[in-house]
């Protein structure tokens, strides 16, 4: 048995992915919509298993026309493409997207239209328990009379507030060693600590494709969970925003990203069912050859913005831990067993001062070390 066991772990060994082939195609983000804005085109390159960034396709020229002869004209912007004027799509009007590449390919989509508009009319946080376990449930409700509207996307971003558990008015510097005293050594010194480092913002975008549909409803009522945190995730412990985006979304474009989504959640890299080349609406103009990924989408959309705090859905109940160990400790002798130079831990910013003795993690006692302490524009307390 001891043999068997010795063989079993000699053979284990961890298995980096690497690329076997690799065949460069330009991927295309580009959603317009009949809101009032400069509309933004992202262009990037398909990536190797190995590649850590993403290669964006520079210096292409990118502009869509539509069917009365104007043509609305993008710049290359902070990796992005940005519309060099404001516009929106319109009702009835017909558009169509071009890219020219730098080393001379062209690409063009087919002809799209505005989908119908239908605003979305309400998202509302409730508490729930999804798989057994508890949380809150973002919730989008809409509904189109017109029976018109019938696949929708979802979007959402969120934002929440985050308060340091272990700020302490007082923070600590290194006060380097005496350089005219040979036996002088580096120490530290505590000053007032700034206000500044005790509350942050952090904000994320979703990540996942959010699709629902009433194709096969007996009416247009939309109830979709486009987001569920459990109560234990710390981000609701003070104050939470989310702000959703509905996009309405014509059958074509919907089986398009719904396609997405399975090759997206296939699983296991090396499951059965592998993720292939997705075409979309997009397509070479002289040669067939060359590849593109992406769906130019012309879509109506509408959005709204919620705010809640843990107490108004969790009177009472103990707010969730905090994201990492906040545990104080001490260095020295025992009972301060903490491993580590307390001098070089303070200059490297990985602890803060929690109150003598106890020092902290530094994201407990300095949220900046993680997050923003510039509140966003729109928040509201």
């Amino acid at each position: 048995m001891l043999l068997i066991c010795f063989i079993i772990n000699s053979c284990t060994e961890p298995y980096i992915l690497e690329t076997n082939t690799y065949e460069e195609a330009l991927v295309v983000e580009a959603t317009i919509t009949n809101e009032l804005k400069k509309q933004e085109i992202t262009l990037t390159k398909t990536s190797r298993f190995e590649d850590k960034e993403t290669q964006i396709e520079k210096g292409a020229d990118v502009f869509i026309t539509d069917n009365t002869g104007t043509q609305y004209d993008f710049e290359e912007e902070s990796g992005k493409y940005i519309s060099r004027t404001e516009f929106q799509a319109i009702p009835g009007k017909e558009y169509r997207l071009t890219i020219n590449t730098k080393d001379g390919r062209s690409f063009v989509s087919s002809t799209e239209t505005l989908t119908p508009v239908n605003v979305m009319q309400d998202v509302k946080a409730a508490v729930e328990t999804k798989d057994s376990l508890r949380g809150v449930a973002i919730r989008v409700t809409s509904f189109d009379p017109t029976n018109e509207a019938k696949y929708y996307r979802y979007e959402y971003e969120e934002t929440y507030k985050i308060v340091a558990p272990s700020w302490n008015l007082n923070k600590a510097i290194v006060v380097p060693a005496n350089p005219n005293n040979p036996r002088a050594e580096p120490t530290y010194a505590l000053i007032r600590n700034s206000p500044d480092t005790r509350v942050c913002y952090n904000t994320k975008k979703s990540t996942e494709v959010l699709l629902t549909s009433t194709a096969e409803l007996n009416d247009n009522h939309v109830n979709f969970s486009v987001r569920f945190i459990s109560n234990q995730n710390y981000i609701i412990t003070e104050r939470y925003s989310i702000l959703v985006r509905q996009y309405i979304e014509n059958l074509a474009s919907y089986s398009y990203y719904s396609t997405l989504k399975k090759l997206a959640g296939s699983g296991s890299l090396l499951s059965p069912n592998q993720p292939g080349f997705l075409y979309g609406n997009l397509r070479s103009v002289n040669n067939p050859s060359d590849k593109i990924i992406g769906y130019f989408d012309v879509t109506s959309v509408s959005t709204k913005r919620i705010y809640f705090n843990y107490i108004d859905l969790f009177p009472g109940e103990v707010p969730p831990p905090y994201y990492t160990d906040c545990t104080p400790f001490c260095y020295g002798e025992q009972p301060c067993t903490h491993m580590g130079g307390l001098i070089d831990d303070i200059g490297l910013g990985k602890v803060t001062y929690a109150g003598s003795p106890n020092w902290v993690n530094a994201p407990c006692g300095d949220c900046t070390t993680f997050a923003s302490n510039v509140k966003p524009p729109f928040w509201e307390d």
